[in-house]
C-alpha cells in the first residue's frame, strides 16, 4: 500500500478560494486529512454560557477567603453538594468595558467601549468556538433567552458584530430539534436552501467581474467579503447535508410555552431544562442563554407574592431593606436552579463519565454590581467540564485580570487550537 502524501493534502478553504464560483462542492474524501478518515469519532465537550444582565449582589456571592479550603458563601451554600466541581472567581472583568447597562452585550464578545460612538460588537464566544471546533451536530450553537429583548439583546453575535436573536420559545425549540416535518416540508427547505446558494453563485460571478476595476484597497477590502460569501456557503452546504438526516428522538414530552413574563423562575427553570436537552441529545455543544432581567417587569417571587417593583428598578436598591431582600431572594432561587441543573448534569451519564464532566456550565454577568452600575469584579462561576475546580480563585480587585482568559483556558478545554480571545493576555492560571 502507499505512503499517503500528507504534504500534499489541499485545505478545503484555499480550494474554495481558488475555486472561483465552483463552491458547491461535498466535503470530498481527497480534501480531509488521511488519518482522519474513519477515525474514531473524539469525546464530545460542551459548553453552556449563562448569564443575568443585572448579575446579583455582590457581598453574598463573593467568599471571604480564597483557596481550597475557603468558606462558601450564603449563596454558594446553595450549591454545596457540587463543592468540588466548580470554582467561584473574583477579580474578573473586561478591560474598557464600562458604562452600566451598555456592557450587557460584551458579556461573551468583550468588545471594548460598548458607549462610544460608533461601537461596533464582534464575535461572542460560542460563535468563535463554533467556527475553530467545526459543526458536527445539527447546530453549531443555540442561542436562548429568558423574558429577551430579542430585537437589542442577546450574548450570540457574528464575526461582522450583527446580533443573532435569542429563542426563548420552549415549544419552537423542541420543534426544532426533535419534529421531523413531512417528506414536503423537508423539500420545501431544502429548495429555499438550493434557492440561496443559487443566489450566492450569482453574486460571486457578478463581483468577480467587478474586482477587476477595483484598486488593490478596495480589492482587499471585496476579498475579505468574498471569503464571508464563501463562508455562508459552506454552512448552507452543511444544513442541507442535515436536512437530509432524521432528528434524533426524545422520550421527553414537549413542553407547554410560559409567555408570562411574571413567571419569571418558571421560564428560568424551563430554558435551563430546554439547553439540557439539547446538550444531551447532541443537538448542538454550544448553547448560550441570557436572562433578560432588565426586560423583567413586576415578577412572582412565590406563589402568593410578587415583587414590589420590576426587576431593573430593584436593583438600584440603594440599600432600601426591602428591596435588597427581594433580590437576595430572586438570587437564591436562581442558585437553585443553577444546583438542579447540575443535579441533573451529574446523574446522566456520558460514555465512562458524566455529563457534567464533559460540560462547561459558566454562570456570570456584566454587572459587577447593578446598583452602582459598576462593571468591575464581576461574579463569575464556573462548574464542570473536566477543570480543576473546588476553589476560589480570587485575583486583584483594583486590577482586574481579563475575564477573556478564562475563556481562553475554555476554548483550548473545548479542544480548539488557540492562544488568544477578545482583550486576553492569555489563560486563567490556577484551572
Amino acid at each position: 500500500m502507499n505512503t499517503p502524501h500528507i504534504a500534499k493534502l489541499l485545505p478545503r478553504r484555499r480550494f474554495l478560494r481558488g475555486a472561483g464560483v465552483t463552491l458547491a462542492l461535498p466535503l470530498l474524501e481527497c480534501l480531509m486529512p488521511v488519518f482522519a478518515r474513519g477515525a474514531k469519532p473524539l469525546t464530545p465537550k460542551r459548553m453552556l454560557l449563562i448569564s443575568n444582565n443585572l448579575g446579583v449582589l455582590p457581598k453574598p456571592f463573593f467568599p471571604q477567603d480564597t483557596g481550597r479550603d475557603y468558606v462558601l458563601s450564603p449563596y454558594l451554600s446553595a450549591l454545596a453538594d457540587f463543592r468540588r466541581d466548580f470554582t467561584v472567581f473574583s477579580g474578573l472583568s473586561h478591560p474598557d468595558v464600562n458604562g452600566g447597562h451598555s456592557t450587557e452585550n460584551c458579556f461573551i464578545t468583550a468588545v471594548r467601549g460598548p458607549t462610544k460612538s460608533g461601537f461596533r460588537n464582534q464575535i461572542s464566544l460560542d460563535q468563535f468556538a463554533a467556527e475553530k471546533l467545526g459543526q458536527v451536530t445539527r447546530f453549531p450553537t443555540l442561542n436562548l433567552g429568558v423574558n429577551i429583548d430579542k430585537a437589542n439583546r442577546s450574548l450570540s453575535w457574528t464575526r461582522d458584530g450583527v446580533l443573532l436573536p435569542a429563542e426563548d420559545s420552549a415549544p419552537a425549540l423542541f420543534q426544532k430539534m426533535f419534529v421531523q416535518g413531512d417528506p414536503a416540508a423537508v423539500q420545501r427547505q431544502l429548495h429555499r436552501l438550493e434557492e440561496r446558494g443559487s443566489i450566492l453563485d450569482t453574486l460571486l460571478d457578478d463581483t468577480k467581474q467587478f474586482s477587476r476595476s477595483l484598486g488593490s484597497d478596495d480589492k482587499a477590502r471585496l476579498d475579505q467579503y468574498l471569503t464571508s460569501v464563501r463562508e455562508v456557503e459552506e454552512r448552507l452546504l452543511t444544513a442541507r447535508e442535515w436536512e437530509l438526516k432524521p432528528k434524533p428522538a426524545t422520550q421527553q414530552p414537549p413542553p407547554a410555552d410560559i409567555q408570562d413574563k411574571n413567571l419569571f423562575f418558571e421560564k428560568f427553570d424551563l430554558m435551563l431544562a430546554m439547553a439540557q436537552l439539547a446538550l444531551e441529545s447532541d443537538s448542538t455543544r454550544i448553547v448560550t442563554l441570557m436572562v433578560d432581567a432588565f426586560a423583567t417587569p413586576v415578577f412572582k417571587l412565590h406563589p402568593d407574592q410578587n415583587t414590589t417593583d420590576g426587576y431593573h428598578n430593584l436593583s438600584h436598591h440603594g440599600q432600601a431593606a426591602e428591596k435588597v431582600k427581594q433580590l437576595e431572594d430572586a438570587d437564591r432561587q436562581q442558585m437553585a436552579l443553577l444546583h438542579k441543573l447540575l443535579q441533573n448534569l451529574a446523574t446522566k451519564p456520558d460514555s465512562d463519565a458524566r455529563l457534567l464532566d464533559r460540560t462547561m456550565i459558566l454562570y456570570g454577568s456584566n454587572m459587577g454590581d447593578a446598583n452602582t452600575h459598576d462593571n468591575s469584579n464581576l461574579p463569575i462561576l464556573l462548574a464542570g467540564g473536566s477543570f480543576t475546580h473546588g476553589q476560589h480563585l480570587a485575583f486583584k480587585r483594583d486590577d482586574n485580570t481579563p475575564l477573556s482568559n478564562l475563556f481562553v483556558s475554555m476554548l483550548q478545554q473545548m479542544g480548539a487550537e488557540v492562544e488568544a480571545f477578545g482583550s486576553s493576555t492569555g489563560t486563567l492560571s490556577g484551572l
